[in-house]
């Protein structure tokens, strides 16, 4: 695969997880829910912007500039201390239906694109990889956001691994 091909791959994958994200922010009735897949439609077409303006480049140039993808999200520390400063006593919200299945079709969409990202990175040419090994970790985190919210949402009582409430205390 050439960086040509790489790119239109990301751009498209981006997209479809981006309309993913902006439909189901319309459809989602719990405000942090919603929130969560608002905040992550704004993610994802920071990532389009950002591919689209690479795909340019390169059909402009015939080369790339590779400057830093920002991420809008906390990084994986900043939320591992949000997450134990929370109060853990409060159960979870249980979604209803849609809503879980919208979070579900957001997690499976998340972890092909990070397989995707993956794949990019093992196949093309060295010079080529840093950008998509950005978009790699930056989707990794995706997963597991998305994984957090499902495992919020289905009141299973575990967000980002952590215990929100114990039955001791009940």
């Amino acid at each position: 695969m050439n960086l040509h091909e790489a790119l239109k791959t990301a751009l498209s994958r981006e997209i479809q997880i981006r309309d993913h994200y902006a439909q189901g922010a319309k459809a989602i009735q719990d405000p942090k829910g919603r929130r969560v897949f608002e905040t992550l439609a704004k993610e994802e077409q920071g990532h389009v912007d950002y591919l689209e303006h690479r795909l340019w480049e390169l059909e402009k140039s015939g080369k790339v500039e590779s400057p830093a993808l920002e991420t809008i999200l906390p990084s994986r520390e900043r939320l591992a201390k949000s997450v134990s400063a929370m109060d853990k006593t409060a159960p979870s919200q249980v979604a209803v239906k849609a809503e879980l299945d919208l979070v579900k079709a957001a997690l499976e969409l998340e972890q092909q694109t990070s397989a995707m990202y993956r794949d990019l990175v093992a196949k093309l040419p060295e010079a080529d990889r840093k950008m998509f090994d950005r978009f790699l970790d930056i989707e990794d985190g995706h997963v597991a956001i998305v994984q957090a919210e499902l495992d919020s949402l289905s009141g299973l009582g575990y967000w980002f691994d952590v215990q929100e409430f114990s039955l001791e205390a009940m």
